[in-house]
């Protein structure tokens, strides 16, 4: 009679493939790490756009003289059209009403009895 024995053998592997160090110099950032440098590249580009973008404005390096302007009470039933063709001094009402809407904010041409309102003076 033939005999068969089964010897064991152990195959020993690494459950991880072992780390290549990385080169001298070289810097290798984890998926956090390379969050967090992402967050503040963004972070950077946004402060430096905030301080470009908030230190211009709109107005000129001269400063202006401000135009005359008097204060006036709106009467009952008075309409923005009259107070600005009262004030416009034979030239074009529309120009005046926008100056009158422009000094005062205005969202719409709607008065109101006892309101207060500048006016271009002149």
């Amino acid at each position: 009679m033939s005999t068969i024995s089964f010897a064991p053998t152990f195959d020993i592997r690494p459950v991880r493939p072992a780390r290549v160090a990385a080169p001298a110099g070289q810097l290798r950032l984890t998926r956090r790490g390379r969050l967090v440098l992402f967050l503040g590249a963004l972070l950077a580009v946004f402060v430096i756009a905030f301080v470009v973008m908030g230190g211009s404005s709109a107005s000129t390096e001269t400063g202006g003289t401000p135009g005359a302007t008097e204060r006036i009470v709106v009467a009952p039933g008075q309409t923005l059209w009259q107070i600005a063709s009262a004030h416009s001094d034979g030239g074009d009402v529309r120009a005046t009403v926008d100056a009158i809407e422009k000094l005062n904010a205005l969202d719409s041409a709607m008065l109101y009895a006892g309101q207060e309102l500048f006016v271009p003076a002149g």
